[in-house]
């Protein structure tokens, strides 16, 4: 069993930081999401990990900007990629979460819908395996613990509105513009 710290780096992206903890020996991100003006250190991102995973939560967390020495930061560079434009670069990174059958499928699902499209809670259920479970799809994306990376944002409602995100519709409207998604003279002020 590992029993080293897991690492959290931290990147902008659309104009917020984003926080992503993950496990060294494997790469694997763990827990991922945005700080909020609410949350503006993402503890409750630690919380939910914590919550979700308690086993892995136990290890700790570090800071990769605080680690003696350069440290190789793969997940860093990946989303550094991402914000700079290259909405691609995120979708070979790894992740790990507890997952029930279905849930794992939403979440595969969700992988698989690319940058620039937009799909409905009715569709996901139809790419998870099971058209009908409409309503665990959508807890399958309230439960996603590694947000972006599996893009939950990606997912709106049948009638055309966004709906919601745990970090705030407005970092969900950022993320869409930024993937090509939506068209940003639509939804600017």
């Amino acid at each position: 069993m590992t029993t080293s710290p897991l690492t959290r780096t931290v990147v902008d992206i659309v104009g917020a930081p984003f926080h992503a903890i993950w496990s060294p020996e494997d790469g694997a991100i763990r827990a991922a999401g945005f700080a909020t003006e609410l949350d503006p250190d993402a503890e409750s991102l630690t919380a939910r990990l914590r919550s979700i995973d308690a086993g892995v939560a136990e290890r700790g967390i570090t800071d990769a900007a605080a680690a003696p020495g350069p440290v190789a930061d793969p997940i860093a560079d990946a989303l550094l990629a991402y914000a700079d434009g290259d909405v691609t670069a995120i979708d070979g990174l790894m992740v790990r979460q507890p997952e029930t059958p279905f849930r794992g499928d939403v979440w595969r699902a969700l992988r698989e819908v690319p940058a620039g499209r937009a799909v409905t809670y009715t569709e996901l259920a139809g790419l998870a395996g099971r058209p009908s479970a409409i309503r665990a799809a959508a807890s399958g994306c309230a439960n996603n613990l590694v947000a972006l990376v599996v893009p939950c944002h990606r997912i709106v409602r049948s009638d055309g509105g966004l709906g919601g995100y745990l970090f705030g519709v407005d970092i969900k409207t950022r993320l869409l513009q930024h993937e090509g998604a939506l068209q940003r003279e639509l939804f600017s002020d």
